[in-house]
């Protein structure tokens, strides 16, 4: 809830559809190579994410905090990452250099903090699963629990027509929400913090490696190399997606943007009807077979993304099914990536005597934000193509490239090599 609304609504709050009455707070058109500046404020945010993500990783390995090497900087980072999460969302002048400088510095400073808390967070998958079912059971509760929160995410639309239809300014009713949004996250997020300890769940492990040396070797694991690679094609589609499903309903079917909220919450609703197959499929075919059929399934949605607006039938059912095809991809690559990784970092431990956890997410997440650094930078400017304002072409050259992404990540993750990985395991 605390990530939805920078990660996904910033662009929709910046440059908005037709008919929201947000003020322009920041320049909308191209300034810069075809670039905007709200696209250039995420790809930079993105990209500075992404570059401190293996830092606070080695930091989080070598931490000898009392309270935890991870639970450590979980606290340090909590308060300020909710904070950060909705700042953004209220610039402070009527200027637009003054908003530009504003948008820049809080977004950065959010996904600064959100690094702290996320990357240290998601080691203890490592730690608190003890064997490949208790890592991939993690991280089904965790892609459970991510899918619920993303799923009131998704509502922001719904939630900001009841505040205005309470009397609230449309700029107010947003603001309104995203501020919940962060005070919701802020106690929710502190519950890890709390109630784990790590003296007494994790397992004991160190890291004999310096910093940039641990980076480095885990980057000469090609099974890792390979499965990033997939992870950074998988996640800029994904990002396209999310930036752009607002437009491909309100633009492409005419829809308003409330039935966008409700295209998102279908789409997440039917994906929980796949989370405890993929759990068993995981096991009996392997998680790679899996990973390869969601790719397949997502390169279909972006087919069907891009001819919408254009089928024989009601544009509700074409934006159902976009929901429907979503929901099967989006079971599997909200389970199983966290538990590949988290069984890559283990046996990676057992062949050097350096468990590393958090380098092994951190440099997975360094990858996966900047396939969302790139897509922060692209897909916006794809939106406007042969216009000003946001238009029916560039939307549906945005779904054919998200297209080919899906297609090329499902020929990389084809040479990923899981077998090896489970004989390492049982040793």
């Amino acid at each position: 809830m605390t990530s939805f609304a920078i990660a996904n609504v910033l662009v929709y709050f910046y440059m908005p559809p037709e008919g929201v009455n947000f003020p322009e707070f920041i320049k909308r058109g191209p300034v810069f190579l075809g670039l905007t500046i709200v696209g250039l404020a995420l790809g930079v945010s993105r990209l500075f994410d992404a570059v401190t993500d293996p830092l606070v990783a080695t930091l989080s390995d070598r931490n000898r905090m009392k309270l935890g090497r991870r639970r450590g900087f979980l606290a340090i980072s909590v308060l300020p990452f909710a904070i950060f999460s909705f700042l953004p969302f209220f610039p402070p002048s009527s200027d637009h250099t003054i908003n530009t400088i504003w948008l820049f510095l809080t977004v950065i400073l959010f996904y600064w903090f959100m690094t702290m808390y996320v990357t240290p967070y998601f080691a203890w998958m490592s730690e608190l699963g003890h064997t490949p079912d208790e890592r991939l059971l993690l991280s089904t509760l965790i892609s459970i629990t991510w899918a619920i929160g993303y799923v009131l995410g998704t509502q922001i639309y719904l939630f900001q027509t009841i505040l205005e239809n309470k009397g609230l300014t449309p700029l107010k009713a947003f603001q309104t929400i995203t501020l919940i949004y962060g005070l919701v996250g802020f106690v929710f997020m502190l519950l890890p913090v709390i109630f784990i300890d790590e003296n007494k769940y994790c397992e004991k492990h160190t890291v004999k490696e310096k910093g940039l040396e641990s980076i480095i070797n885990a980057f000469k694991e090609r099974n890792f190399r390979l499965f990033v690679l997939q992870d950074f094609i998988y996640w800029f589609g994904l990002t396209g997606i999310s930036l752009g499903l607002v437009y491909y309903i309100t633009v492409l079917l005419k829809l308003p943007k409330e039935h966008a909220s409700q295209v998102q919450l279908l789409m997440f609703l039917l994906s929980f009807i796949f989370y405890i197959p993929v759990n068993f499929l995981a096991k009996k075919f392997g998680k790679k077979n899996l990973l390869i059929i969601g790719f397949i399934v997502f390169s279909l949605d972006f087919a069907v993304a891009a001819m919408l607006g254009k089928l024989s039938f009601s544009p509700i059912m074409q934006s159902y099914i976009i929901a429907v095809l979503s929901s099967v991809p989006l079971a599997i690559f909200g389970i199983l990536p966290n538990a590949v990784i988290a069984d890559i970092a283990e046996a990676h431990g057992k062949e050097t005597g350096n468990y590393k956890a958090a380098v092994f997410f951190g440099a997975r997440t360094f990858m996966q934000k900047m396939g969302q650094t790139f897509a922060g930078l692209i897909y916006p400017s794809l939106f406007i193509l042969n216009s000003e304002t946001i238009g029916e072409f560039g939307l549906r050259i945005s779904a054919i490239f998200s297209l080919i992404l899906m297609v090329l990540g499902t020929i990389i993750l084809v040479f990923f090599n899981e077998k090896k990985i489970l004989e390492i395991l049982k040793k």
